[in-house]
Formats: C-alpha cells, sequence, structure tokens
C-alpha cells in the first residue's frame, strides 16, 4: 500500500496534468504492481495528515528487532483542495497499485496557456512540490524537489544523506520531456558519476488537441458554442484500441567505467477497446543476455491476472512468476434483503453503494497473490476498518520444510 507522501505526489501529477504512463520507466509498471508487491515486515504505524492544501506531514513508528520511525514533510505550490485526505474517505484504488490501464495520449498543453499577465507583467509561476524524510534513529535524510518547467518538461531532484553512503549521500537528477507522442529523460547520479538517458516513442496517431482551462471572453469574436464545433471537428473520427510503444536507455558511469543498455516493447490496450484489458511487454538487456516477457490480464473490475518469463540467453537459466489481484466489495445484505418487500409494496429498490465500482468506500480490500517455480509465495491483504488503512502480508517458501515462513507483518495507517 502507498504512503500518504506517495498519494499526495501522485495528486500532485494529476494536477499538473503530468502523464506518468508516459515513460520508459514504467514501461513494466502493471506486472511489477501485481508481481512485485512487498509484504509489510514486523509492526508499523502511520499517521498522516493534510493540514492545507499545500502541506502535508506524516509520521511513522515501527518495531523490527528495534523501535524506529521517521518524520517526513511535503509541500505543494499547487494546491490540493480537492484532494480526500481522510483515511475514510480516500479511495483504496489509489493506495493499492495494481493494473494501470492506459488512457488515451493528450496534447501538451501550450505554453501561453500557462501564462497570467497583470497590468503589463507576468505573475504565473511554475509549479513545484518539496518532500523531505528525516529516518530515526539512524539520522538518514531524504529529500525531493519536483518541479514543472514547462508543459512538457519536468525536473525531479532526489538526495539521500548518510554517513554510512559514500561521500555522504548521493544525488539524483531527472530532467523529463514528455511530448506525448514521444518521451524524453536525461538522468545524472552522483555516484558513479553516473549519465543516462531515456527514450519512449508510441506507434499510432496523433493524440487529440486540447482546449486551454478558460472561458471565453465576452467581447471574443468567436463564440463557446463555435469553438465547442471546431474543436469536435479537429478530434480524431475512431479512436484507436490499443497502444504499441518502444523504447530503450544507456548509461554510463565515468568512474568506475562501466555501462548498460536495455530496450523494450509496450502493448496496451486503451479504454475504446470492448473486449478485456491487456498489456504485454518484452524486454531485452544485451549485455547480461536478460530476456523477460509479461502478460497482465485485467479478467474483470475485480481480478487481474498477471505472468512474467525471465531468461538469459548466456547461462539458459529461467523463471517463470505468476500472480493475482482480487478486489471484495462490501457486503451489505440488509438492503438486498428488503429490496423484495419494497417490489411487494411499489416502491424504489435501493441499490447497494457497496456495489459502485466509482464508490471510495465501496470496496473491502484487495487481496495479492504471487508464485515462482522456486516454491516461493507471497500472500498479503490490504483493506480497511473504520477510520484505519491496514497491510497484512507474509512471506512462505514452499520448499522450506519447517522454516517455511521467512517473513510477517502488519502496517496501520490513518490520515485526516
Amino acid at each position: 500500500m502507498l504512503g500518504f507522501m506517495d498519494y499526495v505526489q501522485n495528486a500532485f501529477y494529476e494536477a499538473s496534468r503530468w502523464d506518468r504512463d508516459n515513460s520508459y520507466g514504467t514501461l513494466t509498471a502493471t506486472s511489477r504492481n501485481i508481481l512485485d508487491f512487498s509484504t509489510p515486515e514486523g509492526l508499523r504505524f502511520h499517521v498522516s495528515s493534510l493540514s492545507s492544501p499545500n502541506f502535508a506531514t506524516s509520521y511513522t513508528l515501527g518495531s523490527i528487532g528495534l523501535v524506529d520511525g521517521s518524520l517526513s514533510y511535503l509541500y505543494s505550490s499547487l494546491p490540493l483542495p480537492r484532494l480526500a485526505a481522510k483515511s475514510s474517505a480516500i479511495d483504496l484504488h489509489h493506495l493499492v497499485p495494481g493494473y494501470r490501464q492506459l488512457q488515451d495520449l493528450r496534447q501538451p498543453d501550450e505554453p501561453w496557456w500557462w501564462e497570467i499577465w497583470h497590468q503589463g507583467k507576468r505573475i504565473d509561476r511554475r509549479e513545484a512540490l518539496l518532500y523531505g524524510r528525516l529516518f530515526l534513529p539512524r539520522s538518514t535524510l531524504e529529500a525531493l524537489y519536483l518541479r514543472r518547467l514547462s508543459p512538457k518538461t519536468q525536473l525531479k531532484v532526489s538526495c539521500v544523506s548518510d554517513s554510512r553512503l559514500p561521500n555522504g549521500g548521493t544525488i539524483l537528477a531527472h530532467l523529463q520531456h514528455d511530448a506525448a507522442k514521444h518521451n524524453t529523460e536525461y538522468i545524472y547520479s552522483t555516484d558513479s558519476a553516473l549519465f543516462g538517458v531515456r527514450g519512449l516513442y508510441n506507434f499510432g496517431p496523433d493524440p487529440a488537441p486540447t482546449r486551454p482551462l478558460f472561458e471565453a471572453s465576452p467581447d471574443s469574436t468567436i463564440s463557446t458554442a463555435n469553438e465547442a464545433a471546431a474543436f469536435t471537428t479537429a478530434q480524431t473520427p475512431s479512436q484507436p484500441h490499443g497502444r504499441f510503444s518502444a523504447g530503450g536507455e544507456i548509461y554510463y558511469g565515468l568512474l568506475n567505467k562501466s555501462g548498460g543498455i536495455s530496450t523494450g516493447l509496450r502493448f496496451a490496450t486503451l479504454p475504446s477497446h470492448t473486449g478485456f484489458p491487456y498489456t504485454m511487454t518484452l524486454t531485452l538487456n544485451p549485455l547480461m543476455g536478460n530476456l523477460s516477457s509479461t502478460y497482465s490480464v485485467l479478467a474483470s473490475p475485480l481480478l487481474a491476472l498477471s505472468s512474467r518469463f525471465d531468461f538469459n540467453v548466456y547461462s539458459y537459466e529461467s523463471e517463470l512468476q505468476v500472480g493475482t489481484e482480487l478486489w471484495r466489495r462490501k457486503e451489505k445484505p440488509l438492503i438486498e434483503d428488503l429490496n423484495w418487500a419494497r417490489l411487494k409494496m411499489g416502491q424504489k429498490v435501493l441499490n447497494d453503494p457497496s456495489k459502485d465500482l466509482d464508490n471510495p468506500n465501496g470496496m473491502a480490500g484487495c487481496f495479492k497473490a504471487r508464485v515462482d517455480q522456486r516454491g516461493g509465495l507471497g500472500l498479503l491483504w490490504e483493506g480497511r476498518v473504520k477510520e484505519l488503512l491496514y497491510s497484512c502480508g507474509a512471506t512462505i517458501d514452499l520448499r522450506g520444510g519447517e522454516n517455511m515462513f521467512r517473513g510477517f507483518g502488519v502496517e496501520v495507517q490513518y490520515s485526516s
């Protein structure tokens, strides 16, 4: 389950209209969410708060052999007044990463749409997000700086300060350029003085144009109705049912004089697809000889399945892993039990709100499971009780005999 700060950061992406799925780094996000989920370790509590639309805090207390914790603070220059902050009102789909349904590409905003003028001077600013986290008692510090430089460009700088790391810490910078049709990302890390470049290209028709987020002035020569008609005419008459993407990355460390390269393909269905949504990926690391293929399908609104097959062309070693994600609705049998009586009396039948997929309180929880050919089994249940969000999971080795339980943990979150 995502932490509260990650939840607020994702809300910042959506509010600033940044497409997180249009990146080479998220090429295999769907299979990773279903197969590579992490299970809690020990007992851990999280208490968070969105004290204002721009400021959030979070405190963590855990016990894994010894008591530890962390303090987190986040500031967003972009207000988030509509963000559901209470743990009882947050949609579980926003906290439990699962199947990622790709949306139609959206043309980035024009730069002049972001301009705000007052008395002949530009007063607009570029939105930014600041985040810091202090781990205790290790005194490790994490920091994040995120800034939208333009409608197509974003800068992300993350830092870690720890005396146990070489040079006392490391800095990682990402400069991302998203033009909808293609995405480019430049990476630099102070660790080994590493430079890298990522790229992703989407095949198919160009994205439909978007309209600026402002109303037409009263003295405009073109009416709002004519603008809407012109915009509708400019849209693509037929929407594609799937998207094929290809990308790759290359990086090189100046200090250790070593590098790497990888490439990948992805085909995913879009919302206009009438059948089951599915995603297929194929990634290759030529230097290491690793070949990985994944297939994920959303069999129903409550069930997702995923599989991954890894193969090394040099050692001929292979690995197969399968996983599932199953959502459970809340049960309110009293409403359904009384519906027959309402029908007899000619009254309106009441719908069960727990069966509404768009209702944030309609889901009781999500169960995830994965298993590989070596007997490794991972189980995770994430749900909500009253005002609390919780996660409990276990890691099991089916071939471990008496020591088959490798780990077990519980996490509890509360936010207001």
